[in-house]
C-alpha cells in the first residue's frame, strides 16, 4: 500500500470514527443523567458519517476522476450524507449533553442574527444549487482536478451547504424563524428544479461543460443522467422527512390535548365537597367547611 492510499483511507477512517465517536459520547452522557436518546437518530448519524467516509475513500475518490464517480461522490458528499447526518439532530444532543454555563454560548449562536439568515432554507438552497453550477459551468471543476486544496474546499462546501439545506427545510434541531411548511416545499421544488436544469445542460453541451475539464462526452452525459435521477431521489427524501416531521408533531400535540382532556375530565368525576368526598388539590375548602352547625 502506497503512502498516498494509505493517507487516503486514514482520511476516510477518520471522517467516520471521530464524528461517530463524538457523537456516541454524547448519548452516553445523557443515559447517565437518566435520559434516553431515539435509536433512530443514533443510527441515521452514524449512516451520515459512513456515506462521508465512503466518498471519501480512496476507491470513491479514484473513481471521482471520471465524470460519473465525481457526480456519484458529489451526490454523497453534497446530498445523501447530509440528510442522515442532520435527521441526527446532532445539535439537540450537544445541548443535552453541556452543562448550562457551556450551553448557553451555544444557545446565542443559534439565536444570533447571521444564523437567522442561514438557516432560511432559500440560503441553504442558494449555497446547494448554486455551488454545483459554479463548479459544473465555470473552470472550477477543472482547477479542483488539479488542486488538492480545492478539491477539499469544494467538498467541504458541498458537506457544509447540504447540511445547511437539509437541516433548514427537515431538521430535527432547532432553527431561528423557519418558515412554514408550504414556503420549504416550494424551496426544496425550485431548488430540485435548479439540479434538474443542470443536469440537463450537462446532457445537453456534454464535451464543452464542464469547461476546460476534458472528459469524455459519453461520460459526463451519463454522470448528468446520475445527477438528474439522483437529486431527484435525495429531494423525495427530503420531502418525505419534511412531512413525517410534521406528522410526527401533529402527533404529539393530538397526545397532548387528548392528555389535557382526560384531567380535565377526572377532575369533574373526584369526588368533592359536594358529595362528602375528599375535595380536589386546590381547593380552598375543607372537608370541616362543607356546612355550618346549627346554631
Amino acid at each position: 500500500m502506497t503512502g498516498a492510499l494509505a493517507a487516503g483511507w486514514l482520511a476516510a477512517a477518520g471522517a467516520v470514527l471521530l464524528p461517530a465517536a463524538l457523537y456516541l459520547a454524547g448519548v452516553g452522557v445523557r443515559r447517565d443523567g437518566g435520559r434516553d436518546w431515539p435509536a433512530a437518530r443514533t443510527a441515521s448519524w452514524l449512516l451520515g458519517c459512513l456515506l462521508v467516509g465512503t466518498a471519501l475513500s480512496p476507491p470513491v475518490e479514484t473513481a471521482g476522476t471520471g465524470a460519473t464517480g465525481h457526480m456519484v461522490q458529489h451526490l454523497l458528499l453534497g446530498a445523501a450524507a447530509p440528510l442522515a447526518l442532520v435527521l441526527g439532530a446532532p445539535m439537540t444532543l450537544l445541548l443535552g449533553a453541556l452543562g448550562p454555563a457551556a450551553r448557553r454560548p451555544v444557545a446565542a449562536v443559534l439565536h444570533s442574527r447571521p444564523l437567522r439568515l442561514l438557516a432560511h432554507p432559500a440560503t441553504g438552497a442558494v449555497l446547494a444549487t448554486g455551488g454545483l453550477h459554479l463548479l459544473y459551468l465555470t473552470p472550477l471543476h477543472a482547477l479542483s482536478t488539479r488542486s488538492d486544496a480545492v478539491h477539499a474546499l469544494v467538498h467541504g462546501h458541498l458537506l457544509v451547504a447540504g447540511c445547511l439545506f437539509a437541516w433548514s427545510v427537515a431538521g430535527p434541531d432547532p432553527a431561528p424563524r423557519r418558515p412554514g411548511t408550504g414556503v420549504r416545499v416550494a424551496v426544496v421544488v425550485a431548488a430540485g428544479g435548479a439540479h434538474a436544469v443542470l443536469a440537463q445542460l450537462l446532457y445537453a453541451r456534454a464535451g464543452a461543460l464542464p469547461p476546460g475539464a476534458g472528459l469524455d462526452a459519453e461520460e459526463v452525459r451519463t454522470a448528468a443522467q446520475v445527477m438528474y435521477h439522483g437529486g431527484h431521489l435525495v429531494d423525495l427524501a427530503l420531502l418525505v422527512a419534511l412531512f413525517g416531521a410534521r406528522y410526527r408533531r401533529g402527533r404529539r400535540r393530538e397526545t397532548a390535548r387528548a392528555a389535557g382532556a382526560d384531567v380535565a375530565t377526572l377532575r369533574a368525576h373526584v369526588p368533592g365537597d359536594d358529595d362528602g368526598g375528599v375535595p380536589w388539590r386546590g381547593s380552598r375548602q375543607g372537608p370541616m367547611a362543607r356546612s355550618s352547625p346549627p346554631g
